[in-house]
């Protein structure tokens, strides 16, 4: 038989060929990636060289790391030492499957969100305009289903929902990991040093390595894209060419440089909405949070509120110098709409004011309610550049639409409030149901709305129990500092009973793991309300130790109060029940707790009384679970990846049927701003339709197990008021052993200011995980001696919340 050497128009060998040379031994995990990146380049008649190297890649791995353990005989004995931590089990089967599955999706991740950053780094170039757009456009543009819009369709939204259902895949997988294996932090490593604090003081805030490095890239590649932009369209204007349009030469450079902010701010507008879509996959699956990740959502409100406001200045000046003012209000339905984009800037303009800090702290109100804005500012701004441009940027906020319709139909319903306490230091403890299925993450937060209070408002609070520690039971602190919490707190502390209070929640959101284990010790900085994350973090901790075989790392907590009343946040350390007779031997707790305006105690904290309100049930109140049941992530990726191929199947037909027979894909005889109108309401429906059957059918499934817990609640007497074990030392009335415990591991400092530097540099071990929540100036210290190098095991982690 002739061996066949075919090779396609470009050059590259047939499928069978590239297939047998993936099975030749390969030396490093790097040639591995040169392999694998070389697959988006074949051709699509090459669907069986796909699958094939599909098939082989987990193997590739499996092969390529073998090899190169037994060639590094440091990262083998590395191992062997996790190995011993973890218990000196190797893991099973099913461990090791799951793990190939988180490598294969994450890498896939990987290629294809790197392939949508080249593309937007090719598109300003003349390659891309004269090579690659005619092509794809051939390819995606030309279909009787999709039209033109296909092309951007098919390029840059479809890859991106591809990578959020991955990343579903993969948090499912992550969630799954064994508890028993723990990746210890090693003392001054590659991670450890990009995760450094850079810059503590600044506009930025406390930002690191990793953090800063990214920020360059992202500005790099606006730069890039604007000055190869107005390098190749310069180039086109003569004065020739721009009288013929009866501009002058600067007059048409101007036309061009306001054309390219605006796709610059498109590419800023693409990322938007992912920091504040709080239970995306995208962030966990990167190692974030939504609240961690707001000052992301910051920088980039403020770029893309930059370039656009230029945009529009600069048309505006534009049509004043060509006696053409008239343009502002046209609203041309076969191309861009000028009225619609002023109308869209007018609406950012106004929650770009609001969000300077100083109108946002004394009126924060204000700032909320005019951030709902949103939604004129992206309805205008899709119909401006047209639906096909806009699939540019729309990923990211198709994701965060199918967030915010999850929290819509989860904030519907009344959760089961257990209890209330109401502590000295103006403090309140809600404690809520919560289904034992639900599980989260220490320093998690949810969103609360008290429709008595206020209707429209909503909070965020951390969450101080641990769902490993109360199964059944959900417990947030407020502190009394504004009017909504002030208004709770006149409200609990007037009455002696209230017989129900009306609550609804969002969350919890939080991280997908907060693998504390993996440092010999902790350190936890906190000042006032500032303890509250700290709280779930150690009572998930005291869970481990009661539950599972391995090292707990040793527990320093240093407080900041500014009063003697407010020590007694310190019972809140410990739950109310879940604890065994007393706490474990291997928790090795330390707190140092500073009171920085008060000498001594005082008769306020030694006559501290602890009010608790205890609530009766309803049958319309439902306990706190997952609005997507037990397996969340997988049915978000379903959400996701069923809406979307529902919107294209309509888009397809409506297309086909009824816009194409019209149009002939000519763009000029359909009204645009009826097309995408068409294309909102679709999405829109399709998002709603498939959340609202995901949810009726999680709550048919899990409904009846949540509204018998409920019921089957018992409520103590509402007569429990327990003076303080925190007031003064011979006075303390203990009431639990545990509770005695910690009292005698804490050691109270009045009247002065804790010494960060001693109290940090003091603190033995090869790996320190060092967590701060509070005040600025706090979060600057502990950074600053994190990052100044005067010790390397320091690893430091900023908790705050700028909602």
């Amino acid at each position: 038989m002739k061996e066949n050497k075919k090779q396609d128009p470009w050059g590259r060998v047939t499928c069978m060929e590239h297939a047998t040379s993936l099975l030749h031994p390969i030396p490093t995990q790097n040639s591995l990636f040169i392999y694998t990146l070389s697959l988006p380049l074949l051709p699509s008649k090459q669907a069986n060289s796909i699958l094939l190297t599909k098939a082989i890649v987990p193997i590739l791995i499996s092969l390529a790391s073998e090899r190169e353990r037994d060639r590094n005989p440091e990262r083998k004995e590395r191992m062997e030492i996790e190995k011993s931590n973890n218990g000196g089990s190797n893991p099973s089967a099913g461990e090791e499957f799951k793990d190939m599955i988180k490598g294969v999706t994450k890498f896939l991740m990987m290629v294809i969100f790197l392939g949508t950053i080249m593309l937007w780094i090719m598109m300003p170039t003349l390659t891309y305009r004269t090579k690659w757009l005619p092509h794809l456009r051939i390819k995606f543009g030309t279909s009787t289903y999709f039209g033109a819009t296909g092309t951007t369709l098919f390029m840059y939204m479809f890859p991106m929902m591809v990578v959020a259902c991955l990343g579903c895949v993969y948090l499912h997988f992550k969630n799954r990991k064994s508890p028993h294996h723990i990746d210890r932090e090693t003392k001054g490593g590659v991670w450890s040093k990009l995760r450094k604090p850079m810059l503590v003081k600044g506009p930025l805030g406390i930002v690191s390595v990793t953090e800063i490095t990214f920020l360059a890239m992202f500005v790099a590649l606006l730069l890039w894209c604007f000055i190869t932009y107005l390098r190749n369209s310069f180039a086109t204007i003569t004065p020739k060419s721009a009288a013929a349009h009866d501009e002058s030469l600067w007059q048409a450079k101007l036309e061009s440089a306001a054309l390219r902010l605006g796709l610059i701010g498109n590419i800023c507008l693409a990322f938007l909405f992912l920091p504040v879509a709080r239970g995306s996959s995208l962030l966990p699956a990167m190692g974030l949070t939504s609240e961690s990740s707001i000052k992301y959502h910051i920088w980039l409100g403020h770029m893309v509120m930059a370039l656009f406001t230029v945009h529009g200045l600069c048309y505006i000046i534009y049509w004043a110098s060509m006696h053409e003012i008239s343009q502002m209000i046209m609203w041309d339905t076969k191309g861009v709409s000028n009225l619609a984009g002023e109308i869209a800037l007018a609406a950012g303009l106004v929650m770009w004011a609001t969000t300077y800090p100083k109108i946002r702290r004394r009126f924060f109100e204000v700032f909320f309610y005019t951030h709902y804005l949103y939604i004129v500012f992206m309805l205008f701004f899709v119909l401006h550049v047209g639906i096909s441009f806009s699939f540019i940027a729309l990923p990211g906020f198709y994701i965060f639409l199918v967030d915010r319709f999850l929290r819509f139909l989860q904030s519907r319903e009344n959760v089961r409030l257990l209890a209330a306490r109401i502590l000295p230091s103006d403090t309140m403890e809600l404690t809520f149901s919560k289904n034992s299925k639900l599980v989260y993450s220490p320093t998690s937060i949810m969103f609360v709305n008290i429709p008595s209070i206020s209707k429209l408002q909503w909070h965020p609070f951390t969450i101080t129990s641990s769902s490993k520690l109360e199964p059944e039971k959900l417990s947030i602190v407020i502190k009394k500092e504004g009017k909504w919490s002030t208004k709770l707190h006149q409200r609990l502390s007037s009455s002696d009973q209230i017989d129900r209070l009306a609550v609804s929640v969002e969350g919890p959101y939080g991280p997908a793991s907060a693998d504390f284990l993996r440092h010999e010790a902790l350190v936890m900085v906190c000042g006032g309300s500032g303890i509250t994350p700290f709280i779930s973090v150690i009572r998930d901790l005291i869970a481990t130790s009661q539950k599972e075989t391995c090292k707990i790392p040793k527990i320093t907590l240093i407080c900041a109060f500014k009063k003697s009343s407010e020590i007694s946040m310190l019972d809140l350390v410990l739950p109310l029940s879940g604890l065994e007779t007393e706490l474990s031997s291997d928790i090795n707790i330390k707190i140092e707790a500073f009171i920085t305006r008060d000498n001594d105690a005082g008769d306020e904290a030694k006559a501290g009384k602890i009010k608790t309100l205890w609530f009766k049930p309803s049958l319309s109140d439902q306990s706190i679970s997952s609005i997507l049941g037990p397996n969340s992530w997988l049915w978000l990726g379903a959400i996701l990846a069923s809406s979307f191929l529902i919107f294209m199947i309509i888009i397809g037909i409506i297309t086909r049927y009824y816009i194409y027979p019209i149009d002939h894909n000519t763009n000029k005889i359909y009204s645009l701003t009826s097309k995408t109108i068409i294309y909102i309401l679709v999405i829109s429906v399709s998002i709603m339709a498939t959340c609202s059957a995901a949810m009726l059918w999680n709550k048919k499934k899990y409904g009846k197990v949540e509204s018998k817990q409920v019921q089957n609640v018992d409520r103590p007497s509402p007569t429990s008021s327990p003076t303080s074990s925190w007031g003064y030392n011979s006075l303390r009335e203990i009431e639990s052993t545990p509770q005695e415990s910690l009292v005698q591991r804490t050691n109270l400092h009045f009247g002065e200011r804790p010494n960060l530097k001693k109290l940090l540099l003091d603190v033995e071990g090869s790996s320190v995980g060092v967590l701060v929540c509070g005040p600025k100036k706090m979060r600057q210290k502990v950074a600053e001696i994190c990052s100044s190098g005067l010790a390397e095991n320091l690893h430091f982690e900023s908790i705050s919340f700028s909602w």
